[in-house]
């Protein structure tokens, strides 16, 4: 009963990445889903910066850039008239890259794409029903017909087939088979109890670099554009309603709340393509790791959909697991290495799930007073170029860092120094290689680390970071073609993560030699 090293339930953008990040690090790998089919509709619809910049260094960015509408602005309506405009995308020193309005799907799409190059397909119609773990692996039992690619032919006709994993990474959502079988609560309450959702072809006469909110009282609608002259639709069912809603029915009430709190005479609605309901939870996994099973992505944490925040959290906790499970799989590094991963993304997952609430919480005004500071304070505000620019930092997860974590232990002599400090994030930039060839900082990780050494800088840190970390296919040596990040002293050579969060920065091969025997053997960092 050979089986992959890892195991992967669920392949949305999460299984997905995560795949992708293990295949390209030479990490055998098997990815199995429940649905018959590659999901069509669009569900989260945010990619922001951060989640591009991930899906730069896995390589399946592709075209999503050129595909996808940038938002530029949020225009909020408080009782039918426009109070603030919150400005967005505009380049920041932390932000260069715009915010993305693009359908789940298309990011599913060349996620998939990727990982066929790397050589795997995903396993549509396969349900992981039970996992049992020992201290060597996971078998875990499989049902029904597996159909591989896009090309709904059979290739194994087997149900109830027992798979034998090293590793087993549960991506499979809030009903996580994997984090039942694992034992690991999910402990969290109802935020708002039912939202309506539409997706639909229609000539709306709004802005399509914007999403508008209305806000009228208890009420509120929200409209955001995506590509092909397509609009979603979203707003709370009021109270007892929601749940026996057809498509039909769901869509008029839609159009009522757009009609009514946007002044419309008339909503012409060509073509519906998706409508849901749904509730708004927040909820986050006690632990994200029992033995060799894992969660990543929705299977850890869920919350608001406000804030663009869920699809780039799980991208993030892929692109975080997938360099540290790649180590330990290789037997490069202990499986303490994969205590950080938790120490490191259960923390954002906590702010994320907190400021989408919030944020939920005062966009719905769940009481007079609390809508009272929404329209006359809180919305006025958002007009304020240092609220615009905050918000827009904030909602990018460009500042995310790990900063003081097991891997980046803060030290007093190191409170002055200027540069980027261990757990930071790794800015991109232009570098080049040994043989003079021009390349960016973050197309050369993904799969790989990169060492920036100053121009003339001995080789010790070179030939050790590649001894250790699996040789020169696995570290990539480049030289700044300007300035260090941050302005970091020139002696200095810096070790970037994979994930481009600095790793450590020094001048000794020693001092190197110290960091990775701590972090690769014991998972911390003294």
């Amino acid at each position: 009963m050979d089986g992959p090293t890892v195991l992967v339930a669920g392949a949305g953008p999460t299984g997905l990445a995560l795949a992708c990040g293990l295949r390209a690090a030479g990490t055998s790998v098997r990815v199995v889903d429940a649905a018959k089919e590659p999901a069509r509709t669009s569900r989260a619809l945010g990619l922001q910066p951060r989640g591009s910049e991930v899906l730069d260094r896995l390589g399946a960015l592709e075209d999503l850039p050129r595909s996808s509408i940038p938002i530029r602005q949020v225009i909020a309506h408080v009782d039918g008239r426009p109070v603030a405009r919150l400005k967005l995308g505009r380049p920041t020193k932390l932000v260069t890259r715009p915010g993305l309005l693009i359908s789940q799907a298309e990011v599913e799409a060349r996620l998939r794409n990727r990982l066929s190059q790397l050589g795997v397909e995903v396993e549509w119609g396969r349900e992981l029903t039970s996992a049992e773990q020992d201290a060597d692996g996971v078998t875990a039992t499989l049902n029904g017909d597996v159909t591989s690619g896009t090309t709904g032919e059979i290739a194994d006709g087997n149900t109830g087939e027992p798979i034998r994993a090293d590793w087993l990474v549960g991506c499979d959502g809030a009903h996580s088979r994997v984090r039942r079988a694992a034992g690991i609560g999910f402990p969290g309450v109802p935020v708002v109890e039912r939202f309506l959702l539409a997706d639909v072809r229609a000539q709306l006469p709004f802005p399509r670099d914007a999403a508008s909110v209305w806000l009228r009282g208890e009420q509120m609608c929200g409209v955001f554009p995506l590509p092909g002259d397509t609009w979603r639709v979203m707003a709370p069912a009021a109270a007892g309603t929601g749940a026996d809603l057809g498509p039909e029915e769901l869509l008029g009430v839609l159009a009522g709340a757009l009609r009514e709190m946007a002044g419309l005479e008339s909503v012409p609605v060509r073509e519906t393509l998706w409508t849901s309901t749904f509730r708004i939870h927040r909820r986050l996994a006690s632990t994200y790791r029992q033995g060799r099973m894992l969660l990543a992505g929705d299977a850890a944490h869920i919350h608001s959909p406000l804030g663009g925040q869920g699809l780039n959290t799980g991208l993030g906790d892929a692109e975080n697991l997938a360099w540290k499970l790649a180590l330990v799989a290789s037997g490069r590094a202990g499986d303490g290495l994969l205590e950080t991963y938790e120490a490191e993304r259960r923390p954002v997952a906590r702010e994320v799930v907190e400021s989408t609430s919030a944020l939920t919480r005062v966009v719905t005004g769940q009481n007079a007073p609390a809508r009272a500071l929404r329209d006359h304070v809180l919305v006025p505000l958002l007009n304020r170029p240092l609220v615009q620019r905050l918000v827009w930092e904030e909602a990018s997860q460009l500042k995310i860092g790990y900063r003081g974590g097991p891997l980046a232990r803060r030290s007093p002599r190191t409170w002055t120094t200027r540069g980027p400090h261990p757990g930071d994030r790794v800015p991109d930039l232009e570098c080049t290689t040994g043989d003079g060839r021009g390349t960016r900082l973050h197309a050369e990780l993904g799969s790989r680390w990169a060492l920036l050494l100053p121009r003339g800088a001995e080789g010790g840190c070179a030939e050790l970071a590649r001894r250790r970390l699996g040789g020169a296919e696995r570290v990539s040596v480049l030289t700044p073609a300007g300035r260090s990040p941050g302005g970091a002293s020139a002696p200095h050579a810096l070790l970037v993560r994979p994930d481009a969060h600095l790793a450590w920065r020094g001048t000794s091969p020693d001092a190197l030699a110290a960091w990775l025997t701590s972090a690769l053997v014991g998972g911390h960092v003294r």
